[in-house]
């Protein structure tokens, strides 16, 4: 897997900060962890799309084909792309156009609503996803220093910040019954 390039500092700047931090304004936990966590971000969004280009994907396309690829015929209104990929309508109306462009999806028209839009995923988009899926899973998403308990604590840990935000009521996940699956 590509890696970013190492900063190889002497110290950790994160710390550093935190200490600075705490001498000048008081406690910083919440702090380090969230400059720790977009720090995060940023390392682990470079090795996916570093390992996404040579399919022409950036992680925000390859989980639009997923999602499609998830659903059950394979085509999804724009508007609920945006609602489970969680961004904004414009982002998505750009990752279409993009997919669209490498032959990965196709636009049509909405049966259930006549001004509205499906994005509905090719073969080769399927083919695509496959293929990344498989490089993907070889580097364990580029989290592969953390063992699996780890990981489930790590998501425990950050969807309690998820519900917080209101992304979805913590104790309910439901059937979505217009496009199959848990989406």
């Amino acid at each position: 897997m590509t890696q970013p390039k190492p900063l190889n500092l002497p110290f950790d700047p994160i710390d550093r900060a935190a200490e600075s931090w705490r001498a000048h304004f008081g406690p910083s936990a919440a702090m380090a962890a969230v400059t720790s966590i977009m720090r995060a971000h940023q390392i682990l969004l470079s090795q996916l799309d570093a390992l996404l280009k040579p399919y022409g994907l950036t992680f925000a396309r390859y989980e639009a084909l997923v999602l499609l690829t998830f659903s059950r015929a394979g085509a999804l209104p724009l508007s609920k792309i945006g609602e489970r990929l969680m961004v904004h309508p414009t982002s998505v109306t750009n990752t279409v156009d993009r997919l669209e462009k490498s032959g990965f999806v196709r636009r049509l028209p909405n049966p259930r609503d006549g001004r509205g839009v499906l994005a509905e995923i090719t073969e080769s988009g399927r083919d695509v996803v496959r293929r990344a899926t498989g490089d993907l899973m070889a580097a364990e998403f580029g989290l592969s220093m953390y063992a699996e308990d780890e990981l489930q604590a790590m998501f425990d840990q950050l969807r309690t910040l998820r519900v917080a935000a209101g992304d979805f009521a913590g104790s309910s996940m439901r059937q979505d019954e217009e496009h199959g699956g848990l989406l």
